[in-house]
């Protein structure tokens, strides 16, 4: 096997703008850059494996059935699904410890021209209780992000469920949200159950379950496309919401190895993942160790990977690529200072030269 990169599905959204390609080199189709409402690109899904039912009527990309895979673009496999090659064992993609008949992360890229609505994604009690939702955690790294940006992340301190109905009653909802000043290589953990917002001036890399189940809880009293406000989730959402003391999971607390090419920077430790970003040096070859796949999401830099009897696969700014199990003798070389985001599935090996 060889390292995979896939057809990105680009998502129109009215908070969207026209910074992949300037941010990260995303070839986007012009036609697709700004739509006749004066939205823009608010999403590129690059790794994406979605079972029937799962994608929203307002996502493009999905098949009759509300399915969505990703396609391959490059080598012998060139026009596959992921769903294809992860749930047949005889393409050598999972590995013995991620069993499962669809790929449990989505990745995506995120351009906020204005804040996203506030909502929360359902967790585990909620989904068990609701079959038609997804469970959902993910987590954005900034990548970047205008002056004064912010997200916000859950309510602050003793924010109660009466206080935040009586907020969206009013449409004052703002002075209860937990808001974050961000800059560009900042990562933030967003569990399942944590109301929370996008905030505009905003490129991001989403490292997330595959999920699209999202519940709306307040708009900003924007107007859609339409001229109406946009459908909200508010029962669902109050539902889903974590109220009371924010927890600390330990899921964002940075750890790092560093050697004299190389930085391997922990980000995230959650249940679902592991994500870290990496950076290596110009002019370095270095084996690739895992026996387990992985995504990479390369923010910078030039380089290539090789594997025994394949020719050899080119990476840049703004590619993704799964790097499957059943890769063999598989090298690394930079060409230019590199630098991407691991994400790993959960049980996958912890191993770092």
């Amino acid at each position: 096997m060889y390292p995979l990169k896939f057809k990105p599905v680009f998502q129109q959204r009215i908070w969207g703008g026209q910074r992949l390609k300037s941010v990260i080199g995303k070839a986007v189709p012009a036609e697709l850059a700004r739509d006749s409402a004066g939205g823009g690109i608010g999403e590129s899904w690059e790794l994406a494996d979605l079972p029937p039912g799962t994608v929203k009527a307002d996502s493009a990309g999905a098949a009759a059935d509300g399915s969505l895979s990703s396609v391959v673009t490059n080598g012998p496999l060139s026009g596959k699904s992921l769903h294809a090659l992860w749930s047949n064992a005889e393409f050598k993609i999972a590995g013995s410890a991620t069993a499962g008949a669809y790929f449990p992360l989505l990745i995506k890229f995120l351009d906020a021209q204005q804040d996203l609505s506030v909502q929360v994604h359902p967790d585990e009690a909620y989904c068990r209780a609701h079959p038609d939702a997804h469970l959902k955690s993910e987590a954005w790294y900034i990548l970047h992000a205008e002056p004064g940006s912010k997200i916000y992340k859950g309510l602050k301190p003793g924010v109660t469920p009466a206080q935040f109905r009586t907020a969206l009653e009013t449409g004052d909802v703002a002075p209860l949200l937990h808001a974050i000043k961000v800059r560009a290589g900042d990562c933030h953990y967003l569990k399942s159950g944590t109301v929370h917002a996008l905030g505009a001036g905003i490129v991001a890399a989403e490292v997330q379950t595959p999920s699209d189940t999202t519940f709306r809880v307040f708009d900003w009293n924007r107007l859609g496309p339409d001229g109406k406000s946009r459908t909200l989730h508010i029962e669902q959402a109050l539902e889903c919401i974590h109220f009371g003391p924010r927890e600390n999971d330990g899921a964002g607390e940075r750890s790092h190895i560093a050697s004299l090419f190389t930085t391997v920077t922990r980000l995230v430790t959650c249940d679902y993942f592991t994500l870290e970003r990496v950076r290596m040096v110009a002019e370095l070859e270095q084996d690739i160790p895992y026996s387990e796949p992985v995504v990479w999401i390369v923010l910078e830099g030039q380089g290539v990977i090789q594997s025994e009897g394949y020719p050899p696969t080119a990476f840049t700014r703004g590619d993704t690529l799964l790097l499957p199990a059943g890769m063999s003798k598989a090298k690394v070389k930079t060409i230019a200072d590199c630098a991407w985001l691991e994400a790993r599935l959960p049980g996958g090996p912890v191993e770092i030269n």
